[in-house]
């Protein structure tokens, strides 16, 4: 699906001329990406009341939230990230997307925590009675239940939610992994000192926010 738009002649049409831009990412957050659901993962997927499903079909992109209290989506020994399908709009934009594209991204937010965590991956659909009797509800079934294989993932630092001021007043939940913790677990050269990154995390926020 195309989308005309009026002449601009400072569009940014290649990648060239976006690096111009911008500057060079880090090592940091080029090295933050893991390639499995590990321990502070789960934690911080147990601890969201909150998703986002981006997908991408025939009749364009959506992005698609999804909630409940906090550890409605559950993650298999495998890593397997199992989501509900409550009952919605039955507009079935991200399934029908996901029929056609099986690629998903998923965000997961908690609330009082400014840092978010994206999951990247592939997904499928089922009806299996196995899988969504495991998540009735107040007596409901969802229809279907989304699994999504988990190929990348990582942490988003705190900027956009901090700008936004989203949770002004939600203290932070008790025990959730560290931006530090989370870091240090995914990536795979060991070289993050979790408490030395929490520690300066604030400062480096505040001088880097715009």
């Amino acid at each position: 699906m195309d989308t005309q738009f009026p002449t601009d002649p400072f569009a940014v049409t290649t990648e060239d001329q976006l690096r111009q831009l911008y500057d060079q990412p880090l090592e940091g957050p080029l090295k933050k990406v893991a390639y499995r659901v590990e321990a502070t993962a789960r934690a911080w997927i147990a601890a969201s009341p909150f998703c986002i499903i981006s997908t991408v079909g025939s009749r364009g992109v959506h992005a698609t939230p999804r909630g409940d209290a906090p550890g409605f989506v559950a993650v298999e020994p495998d890593g397997t990230l199992l989501i509900p399908d409550r009952r919605g709009n039955n507009r079935l934009d991200a399934l029908r997307d996901i029929i056609e594209d099986n690629r998903v991204s998923v965000i997961f937010f908690v609330p009082g925590a400014s840092e978010v965590l994206r999951v990247h991956g592939s997904a499928r659909i089922t009806a299996d009675p196995a899988l969504t009797s495991r998540f009735v509800e107040r007596g409901k079934t969802p229809a279907t239940v989304l699994a999504v294989t988990a190929q990348d993932l990582f942490m988003q630092c705190a900027k956009s939610i901090m700008r936004s001021r989203l949770w002004d007043g939600k203290a932070r939940p008790e025990g959730l992994p560290t931006m530090g913790q989370l870091i240090a677990s995914h990536r795979a050269d060991g070289q993050v000192d979790a408490a030395a990154y929490d520690r300066e995390a604030p400062e480096r926020l505040v001088q880097t926010m715009y």
